[in-house]
């Protein structure tokens, strides 16, 4: 059986029934497995599965990418649907995230606590360097920081109240996919850089990856680093991009107008 990816929500309503919002969550298919991949920001996601035909009440698994809100922001409402048993997680998950605006700290995390969980009974899974969910889905973690000038922008932190630190996103975890047609990543908004992440996975699995999915954190890039990633990228291996969240209109009308 081939995995199968359906998007439930991400920026833009790419169905005209469905709603969009600043945000990502998908739901994966493989063998043995049914599981959501990021839950959005609000409940959204749900009420797009629903317009969809997917039912939610037998999925029992769900993988959260990194603790922003507009990627575990849903979790919550995603248990009035799902009977969740076990959620997958990076490392430093819950560490409260916040953003600097220039003259205030913004919590940018998402409200959810590791009590919260006993409390729910559902199993938290940290994902180090690699986890295997099935014979072809795996989740990544702990990525090799490679290419110096993907950098972490200066506006990120983690922390409590009066104490913050520069956040590394050392939280963040992906999806890695084999299939017939190579390797597949699966990455939700790249905070290390997508080049560190793909280059992670393709030397961990010891081949390259043809195919990335997802976001690629480079709305705001000037055409010099969109142009440096993409060559980059493919000349990793990868050749079939479908890109979208956070990775702006620029680097997808690049990668489509070569490919």
């Amino acid at each position: 059986m081939a995995t199968r990816i359906q998007i439930l929500v991400e920026d833009k309503n790419f169905k005209p029934e469905l709603e969009g919002e600043h945000g990502l969550s998908m739901l994966v298919e493989g063998e043995g497995i049914r599981f959501i991949f990021d839950c959005g920001q609000t409940g959204m996601a749900w009420r797009n599965a629903e317009k969809l035909g997917v039912d939610l009440t037998k999925i029992k698994t769900a993988v959260i990418s990194h603790a922003h809100y507009d990627h575990g922001g849903g979790f919550t409402e995603l248990l009035k649907y799902a009977r969740i048993k076990t959620l997958y997680t990076g490392e430093k998950f819950f560490d409260k995230k916040f953003s600097w605006d220039g003259t205030k700290y913004v919590f940018k995390g998402v409200r959810l606590t590791t009590q919260d969980l006993e409390r729910l009974h559902i199993t938290n899974k940290i994902c180090g360097e690699m986890v295997q969910l099935d014979e072809k889905i795996f989740l990544v973690g702990k990525f090799n920081r490679t290419y110096e000038f993907e950098t972490v922008p200066d506006k990120f932190f983690i922390g409590r109240a009066k104490k913050k630190l520069p956040d590394d996103f050392g939280d963040e975890i992906c999806m890695a996919i084999r299939g017939d047609d190579g390797l597949s990543v699966v990455a939700a908004c790249s905070h290390v850089g997508i080049l560190n992440i793909v280059s992670t996975v393709s030397e961990r699995f010891n081949e390259p990856v043809t195919r990335l999915v997802g976001g690629v954190h480079l709305l705001n890039a000037d055409d010099e680093r969109i142009d440096k990633t993409v060559a980059e990228l493919k000349n990793l291996g990868v050749r079939d991009f479908k890109l979208c969240h956070c990775s702006g209109e620029n680097v997808c009308a690049k990668v489509n107008s070569e490919t």
